[in-house]
Order: C-alpha cells, then sequence, then structure tokens
C-alpha cells in the first residue's frame, strides 16, 4: 500500500525524476499538400481524401493559432486545427449533420489520419488504429466546435482571403474594387422560438432563455403598412398605424463578399452579434476587416437602405477623386425628405425652398442622435426678420412667420452625398447590381434551417433538449469560409 503522505508529495519531485512526456508532432495540411509522398499508402489511395487535401492544402495551417497541445486536458488532446478542418469537409462533401460526419469520417479513416485526431491503437486492424474509438462522439464534437476560438476561425478566412487575392495577381487580374455587406439572422434553438410550445412573456427581453445565455431578443422586420389586424372586444384600442414585426431570439450575422468575373464571389470578412444590435453596427468592424485583408480601402461599396447614413458615403468618398468612389445605397426617407429634397451649393450649403443658400449658424458634437460621434451644424435663413421675426419670404413659405427655415445636419460631406448621389445613373446601377452576390452567399443559411422554425409540413419541431445548440455568437457561419477556399491556387510545381 501506498501511504497517503507519500501521494501527496509526488508532485514536489524534480522534472528529472519524472518520466519523459510524450510529444506528436500534430498533421500540418499545408505540408502534406506540398509533400504526398509523406502520406501514408491508404491516405495516398484514397481520391476523396486526396480532393479535400487538395482544398484545404493551400492554406498555412502552420501558423495556425493552435491550443497548448502539451497541456494534460484530462483526455486525448485534439487540436482545434482538427475540428476546423472537420467542418469544412462536412460543409464540402455535403454532410447534413455532425453524426452523418462522424459516419463519413469513419468510413475514410485516411481523414482521421490527415486531420490529426488521436489514434487509437489496433494491431490487429489493416490500419494499425481502430477508426471508430480514435473520434469522439458527433456530440462531443459538436461541444468541442464550440470551444474554438473565434480567431482561430477568423484566421483561416484571412489566409484564404490572401490565397485570392495571390491567385488574381498571378492571373493578371486587378483586385477587387466593388465590395457589398447584408446581414442575416440567425433563431436560437429555444423553446421560445418554438410558436408550437406555450410560453408565458415569449418576448420579454428580460427574461434569458434557458437553453441559449448568449442569444438576445430583436426584431427581423416591422411595419405598420397592410391590413390591420382587428380591433380588440375588451380593448377596444384602433389598430390603425400600429407597428408589427417578427421578433425572435437569436443572433445576427453579417459579412463582406466581392465578386470577381469569371471566378466567383468571396467572402471576405464576418463578424456574429446578438440579435439585439443593428444592422449599421455591423458597418465599422467589417470594413475594418475587409481593408485589413486587402490591404486597401475598396473604391465601391453596395448595401441595402438599412445602411442608409452619412458615414457609410463619407466612407467611400475621396478627397482627391470624388466621382471615382461612393456608396450604392437606395434612399430611405426619414425626417420626411424624399431623394431631391435637399439641394446645396458648391461650397456645401444647404439651399431652402426658395433657393437661397443658408448659411452656417453654428455646430455642436453630437453624441446620442447616431452611433458615430460627429459634429453637427444648424444653417438658417440667409434673410433678416423684423421686429415681429418674420421674413420676407419670396414664395411666402410657412416658416416665414417664425423667422424662416432651418437644418440641423452633420457637416460632414456624407450627408451632402446622401442626398446628391445620382441614382439614376448607369456607375450606380452597375454598382448596385453587385449586391446580389452577398445575397447568393447567404442564401445557404435557409437549409440550414436557422432562419425560420421548423414548424410547416415536413419539419419536427424540436426543443434545445432535443436538437444541440449549432449556432454560436463565435462562429455560426464557418461555412462563409467555403467561398474563398474553392479559389485555392493551383500546387507550385518543384
Amino acid at each position: 500500500m501506498t501511504d497517503n503522505l507519500i501521494v501527496a508529495q509526488l508532485p514536489l519531485l524534480p522534472d528529472s525524476l519524472l518520466p519523459p512526456k510524450q510529444t506528436r508532432k500534430w498533421a500540418d495540411l499545408n505540408s502534406f499538400w506540398q509533400h504526398p509522398e509523406r502520406l501514408p499508402a491508404f491516405v495516398r489511395d484514397s481520391p476523396t481524401v486526396m480532393r479535400n487535401l487538395a482544398l484545404l492544402g493551400p492554406l498555412d495551417w502552420a501558423t495556425f493559432p493552435e491550443r497548448n497541445l502539451e497541456r494534460h486536458w484530462g483526455q486525448p488532446q485534439i487540436p482545434f486545427a482538427a475540428l476546423a478542418a472537420a467542418e469544412l469537409i462536412k460543409l464540402n462533401d455535403g454532410c447534413a449533420s455532425w453524426g452523418k460526419l462522424h459516419r463519413y469520417l469513419v468510413e475514410h479513416p485516411g481523414f482521421i489520419w490527415l486531420l490529426g485526431f488521436p489514434l487509437q491503437p489496433a494491431p490487429n486492424h489493416p490500419l494499425g488504429f481502430n477508426a471508430q474509438a480514435s473520434l469522439p462522439t458527433h456530440r462531443h464534437l459538436v461541444r468541442m466546435l464550440r470551444q474554438v476560438p473565434n480567431a482561430a476561425l477568423q484566421f483561416l478566412l484571412a489566409d484564404s482571403v490572401r490565397l485570392i487575392l495571390t491567385e488574381l495577381a498571378g492571373l493578371g487580374l486587378a483586385p477587387p474594387e466593388c465590395v457589398s455587406l447584408d446581414t442575416k439572422h440567425i433563431l436560437a434553438w429555444v423553446k421560445e422560438n418554438n410558436p408550437k410550445t406555450y410560453v408565458t412573456e415569449r418576448f420579454n427581453k428580460a427574461q434569458q432563455p434557458a437553453g441559449d445565455p448568449d442569444c438576445r431578443l430583436g426584431c427581423k422586420r416591422r411595419t405598420n403598412q397592410g391590413a390591420a389586424p382587428a380591433t380588440p372586444t375588451r380593448n377596444p384600442v384602433s389598430s390603425q398605424g400600429l407597428k408589427r414585426g417578427q421578433y425572435y431570439w437569436g443572433y445576427g450575422s453579417g459579412v463582406v463578399v466581392t465578386k470577381v468575373p469569371a471566378l466567383g464571389e468571396f467572402v471576405l470578412a464576418e463578424l456574429t452579434q446578438p440579435f439585439d444590435q443593428g444592422d449599421v453596427t455591423y458597418f465599422f468592424p467589417l470594413m475594418q476587416q475587409s481593408e485589413n485583408r486587402l490591404g486597401y480601402r475598396p473604391r465601391l461599396g453596395t448595401f441595402d437602405a438599412a445602411f442608409d447614413a452619412w458615414y457609410v458615403y463619407a466612407y467611400f468618398h475621396r478627397e482627391n477623386s470624388p466621382a471615382s468612389g461612393f456608396a450604392a445605397v437606395p434612399f430611405s426617407a426619414k425626417g420626411g425628405y424624399q431623394a431631391d429634397g435637399r439641394q446645396f451649393t458648391s461650397e456645401g450649403l444647404p439651399l431652402c425652398a426658395a433657393g437661397l443658400a443658408m448659411p452656417l449658424q453654428f455646430t455642436f458634437t453630437d453624441r446620442t442622435s447616431c452611433l458615430v460621434e460627429h459634429e453637427r451644424g444648424k444653417y438658417r435663413c440667409p434673410l433678416t426678420p423684423n421686429r415681429a421675426g418674420r421674413v420676407a419670404c419670396p414664395i411666402r413659405h410657412v416658416n416665414a412667420k417664425r423667422g424662416g427655415c432651418t437644418a440641423v445636419m452633420p457637416i460632414s460631406i456624407g450627408a451632402r452625398l446622401r442626398y446628391t448621389l445620382d441614382r439614376q445613373g448607369e456607375a450606380y446601377k452597375d454598382a448596385y447590381r453587385q449586391r446580389t452576390a452577398v445575397e447568393r452567399t447567404l442564401a445557404p443559411a435557409r437549409k440550414c434551417r436557422c432562419q425560420q422554425p421548423g414548424v410547416g409540413p415536413g419539419h419536427r419541431t424540436t426543443t434545445p433538449a432535443q436538437r444541440p445548440r449549432h449556432h454560436q455568437p463565435e462562429h455560426p457561419h464557418l461555412c462563409l469560409d467555403q467561398p474563398a477556399l474553392l479559389a485555392a491556387p493551383a500546387r507550385p510545381t518543384a
């Protein structure tokens, strides 16, 4: 028997008396892609494995931000790179679930060796290891994938963009100049999103769903148009003008996509946030990612009407060449103004309804009306009021008896471009057509059933206990790396 005191002193032994640590050099897909002769015969003889190696091999897996594999985690050390590569294989080969991917990997044991999963020796097996025992269960694979840090997955996306730029330069093609941005909602797998489940105060944002502590309540769309609902009999309040919306618990994922003629459409940046964040909050983080990965600021940008903000226009404006860059955004009528509701002089002063230039009266810093702290100015009527406070307006405007018209707006050039942009010109129409690229990129999200609850014919409504939580705020759209990886260049020749 061993005394408890001796067991307590074992951790105090010096490292020289402890058994040496057994280290294993984890698989580097890029090295195997460049030197396929190092692969075992059963890996080289599998066309499916080699096809996926040709897809994933060009990425710089040697610098992948891996976790510490020397540490004893209490279980076999599975690299984050193996989980990320398995997810890409799942998407590329059309495995609809992790259970099907698990079976797919067992049927193609070359993947298990290639990706670096810990092998369970089996001397009686022709391959020397047990494929079934070398893989975690599909449920455990999902749990571990949720623990992969977002920086590791963003690294794969950034490196795929690097490969695309290298390929374009090798083909003599110009780098992308137009980007498009859009967001897509992702439902959390909680009972509050299940219309067939009775939940008291389903859309109370103060009551966090137990099935997903990270999701937030948000509104997909809201309108006061169309047929109004019937007025209730017990509380007869008219429903005319009542805003109606679609509310969900979940997340929102924004992506930036660019289109290269004759090659395809590629994702440049991705960001996922809780669903209570507005669309415009994605603009600056995603454009910063795109600029860092491209190495320059895109010349053109196209967005939907949700991004009709002055700072979007100001971002793409170039002082040295105003006509070369702009943001193609539909005008959203706010404050009662139309697209041509405001005219400006060549000096940037707004014109009143009578066509007179309105001088700047004063400026102030606005910290509340916009996401961006900015300087706003108040412009006033150029006519001098009389003692009664009236002005002699040539068109007898209704504001003449109150001292004339005033206008409060940002002094940035983006505020003027929002009104003066020629939305009927061919340049605007050509740029706005590029927005379909991001729509096509986000379309596969419908196949994941992450946008609508599955309550229609052919769908079995599930609860959080029945369905694992796949969509996390960290990386629900790892599939967005896939279009970029499809443009990987060919293997270099020796």
